[in-house]
């Protein structure tokens, strides 16, 4: 198609061609750097999604750094158990870790670990634990159970009922965790 003859060459018309070109070379950088930015971005919030907890622990930890664990577990029949506890780090490092070995000794027996787990699954007398051979005698699971109260993991209802007390089954859940890696 025949539109006429082509514009001879004039220096506004040259620095407008100029200008579009560049126009256009600049569009394109910038697109290329979007691009590139958005895996990064992508990353972060990644990042951000992955680590919320120590997202929201940055804004309210003291210069001494913090330790905090928290957790929701459902409970059976009512609302969700929901907990919360930290320490500085200094609070920690201050602490006598060996007088903590009760509590930690408590949890460190294979039966113990099934006694809490079959507790809180909902067995909660000796006599259904009994029913159970991997568990022993009434006197072996009592001298489980004895050493698990003495260090806070189990309470005692009532005679020979037992259940891990709400404030303990999210540290408890902590400490498995954390042994898990």
């Amino acid at each position: 198609m025949y539109r006429g003859p082509v514009p001879e060459p004039t220096p506004e018309r040259a620095t407008a061609e100029r200008l579009a070109d560049l126009e256009a070379r600049v569009a394109e950088l910038e697109q290329r750097a979007r691009s590139a930015a958005a895996p990064a971005e992508a990353a972060e919030t990644a990042y951000r999604d992955r680590f919320f907890a120590l997202e929201a622990l940055r804004e309210r930890v003291p210069e001494d750094g913090m330790v905090v664990y928290a957790g929701v577990v459902p409970v059976e029949g009512g609302e969700p158990l929901q907990w919360q506890y930290g320490r500085t780090v200094g609070d920690i490092e201050g602490l006598d870790w060996s007088s903590l070995a009760g509590n930690l000794d408590a949890l460190g027996h294979p039966v113990r670990l099934s006694l809490l787990q079959a507790v809180h699954a909902g067995t909660a007398t000796v006599a259904e634990l009994k029913e159970r051979a991997e568990f022993g005698t009434s006197g072996q699971i009592y001298h489980h159970i004895n050493l698990l109260v003495a260090a806070g993991w189990l309470v005692n209802l009532r005679r020979g009922h037992y259940v891990i007390p709400p404030e303990r089954l999210v540290p408890l859940m902590v400490v498995l965790t954390a042994a898990k890696g």
